[in-house]
C-alpha cells in the first residue's frame, strides 16, 4: 500500500509539474523561421481573434498596434521583422514580401515619392509600409527599416515614428529617429516634450547629438549635478565640443558669461543654445537658412520687422510665407503695423497704386479691418487677393480668405459676390464629402451600400439587394455602370445573392484588367499588388477616378482578398454626398 500510494503521488507531481512548465512557456508569433504546412495549418488556428473592424470606415484609423508583453519576450534582432500594425489588420501577414524582388519594391516607392499623394493614397500606403512583415528577398533588415524611417521623417509623421519606437525597441537608424522627435519638438519651441522623447534611447545607443541634448534637459530640469557628471563623461569621450561646453557651463553657472556670441547654425540644437545664452539675441533669416530653424524663429517667435519702412526685408519675409517657411499671420501683423495717413486710408482704393507692392497690400489690408458691411468686406478681400496674385504670393493669402469668407458667411453676401466666394473656400478635406443622399434608381448609390459604410446587417442588406435589383430591372433603359460592377463585385465576395437574371460575369468581360496587375495575383504578391494601387490612385482621392479604373482597382483587391483596403476605396467612390 505504501508504494502505491508513493507512485500515485510521485504521478501526481510529474503532472503537476508538467502543466507548470507548459504554463511558462511563450508563443512567439514573430519566430524568424520557416513554416511547414502542418505549423502553418496549426498557426491558422490560433491567430489573433481580436481585429480592428475597419471593414465599413470611412476612412483608415489608426488601429491598434501590436501589444509587445516585455521587451525580453520578443528580441528585435531575433524577429527580424519591423512595423507598427498587425498585418492581419489589413488582410496582409508576415510574408507579405517574399515574392516581390527588392527592385520592384524599390523602383515602385521611388515613382510614389515623386507624387503628391492625396489622403486616401497615403493612408493605404502606411498600411502596407507599415504592417509588420518580414523583407523582400534581396532586401536587407537595415534597408528595410531605413526606407520605413525616412518615408515617414520625409512625409512629417512624427505620431508614426513615436509609435514605431514603442513598437520596436532596436533597430539601426534608432538614433536618427528620435533626433527627428527631439529636433521636431526644438523646432517647436517645446523642450518639455523634446526631452521625454529623448527616453527612446538606451544605454546601448551612443550618439553624441542625443547626449548633448539629455545633458541640456538634465539643466533644463533643473538637474545640475547629474548634468555636470555627464558632460565630464562626454569630454572624457572627447564627444562635446568649444561651443557646447561653453554654453553649458554657462547654463550650469560655471561661468558668468558665454564667451561666444556668435550663432552657430550647424544642427538645431545649436542654434538653439544660441538664442538662449547670447544676450539680445537677433538673427535674420535667409533663403538659405533650415526649414527646421525657420520652424523655432516661428514658433519662439523670434521674427519680427522692427523698422516697418524696411521695404526688402518686407519682401524677403512675404516670400518666406509664401515658401512656407514664415507663419502667414505674421505678414498680417506686419501690415498692421505700417503706418498710413487718415486720407490713404479713407481714399484707399484711389491711392493703393501709387504705393509700392507691400505697401499697396498693407493699406488695402488695413481698409479691410475698417470697412463696415458685408458688400465692402468682400470687395476689399478680393482686391487683395489681387495684389497678392500679382506678385506671385497667393500662397500668403488663400487660406485667409477662405477663412474671412467662412466667418462672414456666403449667403449673407450680396448675391453677385456668391459663387466666387464658395470658390473660394477650402475644404479641410477633400475627401469628407459631407453625409451620404442614397438614391435607390441607382445599384451603387442605393441602400445597398449601407453595408460597406454603416455595417448593416447582413439579413437586412441581401434585403436590401433583392429590393433594389427588383426596382432597377423594371427600368428597361437602366445602363449598368462600371461602379454598379464594383459594387456586384464586392457584394459577391462577401456572400450575397445576387438575382439570376443579373449578369454579372457577362458584363464584367467588357473592362479589361491589366494583365500586369492580374500576374501580380498569379505569384501572391499581395503588398506590391497593393502598392501598384497607390501608384494609381496617386494624387486623387477614389472618388476623383474614372469608372472603370474603380472598377479593376476593386475588382483586383477582391482577388486578392485586401477586403479592409477595397472598403476604403468604395466608401469613398460610390456614394452619392451632399
Amino acid at each position: 500500500m505504501k508504494l502505491k500510494s508513493f507512485n500515485y503521488f510521485l504521478g501526481l507531481l510529474i503532472i503537476f509539474t508538467h502543466l507548470s512548465a507548459m504554463g511558462e512557456e511563450k508563443i512567439d508569433i514573430w519566430k524568424n523561421k520557416k513554416k511547414t504546412e502542418t505549423e502553418s495549418s496549426i498557426e491558422e488556428k490560433t491567430k489573433i481573434e481580436k481585429k480592428i473592424n475597419l471593414d465599413r470606415s470611412q476612412q483608415i484609423e489608426a488601429p491598434s498596434q501590436i501589444q509587445i508583453q516585455e521587451s525580453s519576450e520578443i528580441n528585435a534582432d531575433e524577429a527580424k521583422v519591423y512595423g507598427i500594425y498587425d498585418p492581419e489588420n489589413f488582410n496582409f501577414n508576415l510574408d507579405m514580401w517574399s515574392s516581390t524582388k527588392a527592385d520592384d519594391l524599390r523602383s515602385s516607392l521611388k515613382r510614389i515619392n515623386k507624387i503628391e499623394l492625396s489622403r486616401s493614397s497615403k493612408e493605404i500606403l502606411e498600411a502596407i509600409l507599415f504592417s509588420f512583415s518580414y523583407p523582400p528577398p534581396g532586401m536587407s533588415e537595415k534597408e528595410f527599416v531605413d526606407l520605413k524611417i525616412n518615408w515617414l521623417i520625409k512625409n512629417d509623421r512624427s505620431e508614426l515614428i513615436e509609435s514605431f519606437l514603442k513598437q520596436n525597441e532596436r533597430f539601426e537608424s534608432k538614433s536618427k529617429a528620435v533626433q527627428y522627435l527631439v529636433d521636431k519638438n526644438i523646432a517647436r519651441a517645446n523642450i518639455k516634450e523634446g526631452c521625454e522623447k529623448i527616453k527612446f534611447i538606451d544605454a546601448k545607443i551612443k550618439d553624441s547629438y542625443l547626449e548633448k541634448f539629455k545633458i541640456y534637459c538634465l539643466v533644463f530640469n533643473n538637474k545640475k549635478s547629474e548634468a555636470q557628471l555627464l558632460l565630464d563623461l562626454l569630454r572624457e569621450q572627447s564627444q562635446s565640443s568649444k561651443f557646447y561646453d561653453d554654453k553649458i557651463n554657462f547654463l550650469l553657472n560655471v561661468t558668468e558669461k558665454t564667451n561666444i556670441n556668435k550663432v552657430n547654425e550647424k544642427n538645431l540644437l545649436n542654434f538653439y543654445l544660441s538664442s538662449i545664452t547670447i544676450p539680445k539675441f537677433k538673427y535674420e533669416p535667409t533663403n538659405k537658412t533650415k526649414p527646421e530653424i525657420w520652424e523655432y524663429l516661428n514658433a519662439a517667435n523670434l521674427i519680427k520687422l522692427e523698422d516697418a519702412s524696411d521695404k526688402e526685408k518686407l519682401k524677403e519675409l512675404e516670400i518666406a510665407a509664401n515658401n512656407g517657411q514664415l507663419d502667414k499671420n505674421k505678414i498680417f501683423e506686419i501690415y498692421k503695423q505700417i503706418p498710413f495717413n487718415l486720407n490713404a486710408l479713407i481714399n484707399a482704393k484711389d491711392n493703393y497704386q501709387s504705393l509700392d507692392q507691400s505697401d499697396a497690400r498693407a493699406l488695402i489690408f488695413q481698409k479691410y479691418l475698417l470697412s463696415e458691411g458685408n458688400k465692402n468686406k468682400i470687395e476689399y478681400l478680393l482686391l487683395l487677393e489681387e495684389l497678392f496674385k500679382k506678385d506671385d504670393l497667393v500662397n500668403v493669402y488663400s487660406k485667409f480668405l477662405s477663412d474671412k469668407i467662412e466667418e462672414i458667411g456666403v449667403k449673407n453676401l450680396p448675391e453677385k459676390y456668391q459663387d466666387s466666394a464658395k470658390a473660394r473656400i477650402q475644404s479641410e478635406d477633400d475627401a469628407l464629402l459631407g453625409k451620404v443622399k442614397f438614391n435607390d434608381k441607382i445599384l451603387h448609390q442605393s441602400k445597398v451600400i449601407k453595408y460597406f459604410i454603416e455595417g448593416e446587417d447582413k439579413k437586412k442588406t441581401q434585403k436590401d439587394i433583392d429590393r433594389i435589383f427588383k426596382k432597377i430591372s423594371k427600368n428597361k433603359k437602366y445602363f449598368v455602370s462600371a461602379k454598379d460592377l464594383a459594387l456586384a463585385d464586392a457584394l459577391i465576395k462577401d456572400g450575397f445573392s445576387l438575382p439570376s437574371n443579373f449578369k454579372y460575369e457577362e458584363l464584367s468581360k467588357k473592362f479589361n484588367i491589366p494583365k500586369n496587375l492580374l500576374k501580380l495575383i498569379d505569384t501572391d504578391q499581395k503588398a506590391f499588388l497593393a502598392l501598384k494601387i497607390v501608384e494609381i490612385i496617386g494624387e486623387d482621392e477614389p472618388y476623383q477616378l474614372d469608372s472603370e479604373t474603380i472598377y479593376f482597382v476593386t475588382n483586383l483587391l477582391n482577388k486578392m482578398n485586401l477586403i479592409i483596403l477595397r472598403n476604403k476605396v468604395l466608401n469613398s467612390a460610390l456614394p452619392l454626398r451632399t
